[in-house]
């Protein structure tokens, strides 16, 4: 076989119609070899004699789309000084655009020691070759018809979130064929893209698609990491994700995906791991980056290199204060913007990524790239505020430019809607959280609101459950948060209780009532709107079956058809979906201010109201006179406004409206409760609120 030197970059193997050029960054290699199998997995080493940059490169005329690779490299094995190479363990690509499948653990020995249960064992190198475990990289044909796909663009103000996975949403899907079930085209099918256009959402947040490694552990017990939090292939979509194939078709069926939900209108947001791998500790197993360059890749204890640096629980940390395994990160996101049209990414633990050496900065090069960069600046950025560390909570600590989970408005709105919090924390929630924004020159749109999310209790099991049920994990149940801040009503788990069911429907009400009234942008886990159950489990991260897929015959029509008017009660009155903070006065000139609050008697809140830590009452009156925004033409925002009455209380609350110059009449728009009003309602009248329930007023 003809080798060429070929070029360090781009780093992977690209083909360019007539071969394939093959990069490998190792600054640490003696030296290299690219291992290339044919269909029958028979192996030709060859040896990559060039290096430029640290970049090991050559070129294979003739080899194209569909070659399965892989990597040995050849150095010291030496733990004690984090120096970790095994040329007998076959290595995936970083930069591999396609990746096979998933590790076949029975097959070989990953580690790259003897299987011990000796703390020492990583000490020893193991010489058998792993090829038979380890999926192949393949060679991919990046061309596809994008035909007229442009990103929808929704502003931030206009965004609806609805996290979801690849996998679970299509599953059991009756109305999807069989055979697209459970992967991107299920995702792309027109019963799914209907689903979504008539929900109202404008944009899926699909949990991660970085091609996933599971643990040998999960393996042991027959469990798989469903969640995926857990990649081996940053610039690869998971293969078995794919209806169409393994051997590089998951690739155009992944852009396929991404151009069908930007037709429907629906941008694509990817939850992105970039801050630990799949390879675990120092006894973890070598896939990839451990034997690609252990020191470059990873944060290694200064003092003692043989460990990791652990910011996230999982045993390692990327490095991203190394420029190479930066550049790795910022190709992943550069790729899947340009090259499969992705339209943001939400940042898995990003506060790791923010450690600059220990602390977290929030002036780490790692921001600092980004914002310089024309791609990337300019597309949806969230970050999930907090990792595992010390000083790792970082809600409202980010830059400019970026969203964050509000991992407090989550806390605070479960804790009012069980009268655990009083009504100055949920009124700073609810407008959008001034307090974490406002200063450093960010918008509501900062806040990512949500009451649940892929890790925790659905919302179903939110009102069901004083206790996580995590037993199917087969970890006793000792997994997963006991900090659900959750209210089962009454009873543990299912009941045929009548009343307890009630206000279990009522309580999922005022949440998503909360949620899309809220300033900032709501975001809505999958199959709360179904009524989806985990049955308890707050941790169904390894739970590939049924606990965790979309039960649609089971969903709730009445809970669906009450969130669909409520997204379209969001995107018709820009009054609740504002792209600036309330000010508390009048600054168009309607001689009321944006937002006034009110007691039960229809007084404006004193200071003393406010401090009472006991008060789970509130009113507020939201003036769609005063939208200081503008339209893109530079035309006046005017909408109706509006007066919420909320009682998180456990008994029916009687509200005096405010004066006539608010209002002179008023109707109901919505209610989570029974019994509202019919017809106008003047001013200073009284309107009972049940408890634990509220009342949604549109001035008439």
């Amino acid at each position: 076989m003809d080798v060429w030197p070929g070029n360090p970059f781009p780093l992977g193997a690209t083909w360019d119609g007539e071969g394939t050029n093959f990069s490998l960054f190792s600054e640490n290699a003696q030296h290299v070899e690219l291992c290339l199998f044919d269909d029958d997995d028979d192996e030709t080493r060859i040896e990559v004699v060039e290096r430029t940059a640290f970049n090991w490169h050559c070129y294979l005329p003739g080899v194209g789309p569909g070659r399965r690779y892989g990597y040995r490299v050849h150095g010291p094995y030496d733990p004690a000084s984090g120096r970790r190479f095994n040329p007998a363990k076959l290595l995936v690509d970083p930069y591999a655009k396609a990746i096979e499948g998933p590790i076949l653990w029975d097959r070989a020995n990953t580690l790259p020691y003897p299987p011990s249960l000796d703390e020492d064992a990583d000490l020893t190198q193991d010489g058998e070759n792993s090829a038979p475990a380890i999926p192949k990289c393949l060679v991919v044909d990046p061309r596809f018809d994008w035909e007229d796909d442009r990103p929808p663009a929704t502003p931030w103000h206009d965004t609806v979130i609805y996290e979801v996975h690849a996998k679970g949403f299509t599953q059991r899907h009756h109305g999807v064929r069989e055979d697209l079930r459970g992967t991107y085209a299920g995702l792309a099918s027109e019963e799914a893209l209907t689903y979504f256009r008539d929900l109202g959402v404008t944009a899926v947040e699909l949990l991660p698609v970085h091609h996933i490694a599971d643990e040998s552990f999960l393996h042991e017990r027959g469990l798989t990491n469903y969640w995926g939090y857990s990649s081996i292939g940053y610039l690869a979509p998971h293969a078995l994700y794919a209806a169409t194939g393994r051997r590089g078709e998951q690739l155009p069926e992944f852009k396929g995906m991404v151009k069908a939900l930007h037709r429907a209108g629906i941008e694509v947001i990817l939850d992105v791991v970039y801050n630990h791998t799949a390879e675990g500790n120092h006894l973890g197993p070598m896939l990839s980056f451990k034997g690609v360059d252990n020191q470059s890749y990873y944060r290694l204890m200064t003092e003692a290199p043989r460990y990791y640096q652990d910011f996230t629980g999982t045993g390692n940390s990327l490095n991203p204060v190394h420029p190479s395994v930066l550049r790795l990160i910022m190709d992943s996101l550069r790729y899947f913007v340009i090259d499969c049209h992705v339209d943001g990414f939400r940042f898995d633990l990003a506060s790791a990524l923010a450690r600059e050496f220990y602390e977290v900065d929030r002036l780490s090069a790692f921001f600092d790239t980004i914002h310089q960069d024309p791609v990337l600046s300019q597309v949806k950025l969230i970050a999930e505020p907090w990792d595992v560390g010390p000083g790792g909570y970082q809600v409202g600590n980010f830059p400019v430019l970026w969203a964050e989970w509000n991992g407090m408005y989550r806390d605070t709105m479960r804790d009012f809607w069980r009268a655990q919090a009083n009504v100055a924390q949920f009124a700073s929630r609810f407008t959008g959280s001034s307090d974490l924004y406002q200063s450093d020159g960010r918008a509501p749109f900062a806040s990512i609101n949500f009451v649940t999310a892929h890790d925790g209790f659905t919302l179903r099991d939110l009102v069901s459950y004083n206790e996580k049920h995590n037993e199917a994990n087969g970890e006793d149940n000792r997994d997963g948060t006991d900090d659900n801040r959750s209210w089962n009503c009454g009873t543990e788990g299912d009941t045929d209780d009548p009343a307890v069911n009630a206000l279990r429907a009522r309580q999922r009400r005022n949440f998503l009532a909360t949620l899309f009234l809220s300033q900032g942008v709501p975001m809505i886990l999958g199959g709360d709107e179904l009524g989806r159950t985990q049955r308890g489990n707050n941790n169904a991260w390894c739970q590939d079956n049924e606990l965790s897929w979309f039960d649609w015959d089971a969903a709730d029509g009445e809970l669906l058809a009450f969130v669909r008017q409520l997204i379209r009660l969001r995107r018709e009155h820009p009054v609740f979906r504002r792209a600036s903070f309330f000010s508390g006065t009048s600054v168009r000139g309607s001689g009321l201010p944006d937002v006034w609050w009110f007691r039960t008697d229809g007084r404006r809140m004193t200071q003393r109201d406010w401090q009472q830590p006991d008060a789970h009452t509130l009113g507020v009156f939201l003036n769609g006179r005063e939208i200081p925004e503008r339209t893109q033409r530079g035309e006046e925002i005017a909408d109706d406004s509006f007066l919420l009455l909320f009682n998180a209380s456990a008994s029916p609350i009687e509200f005096t409206l405010p004066t006539r110059r608010f209002g002179r009449a008023w109707v109901v728009e919505l209610a989570t409760g029974e019994g509202a009003p019919e017809g106008e309602i003047g001013s200073r009248a009284r309107v009972t609120v049940p408890d634990r329930s509220l009342t949604l007023l549109r001035r008439a």
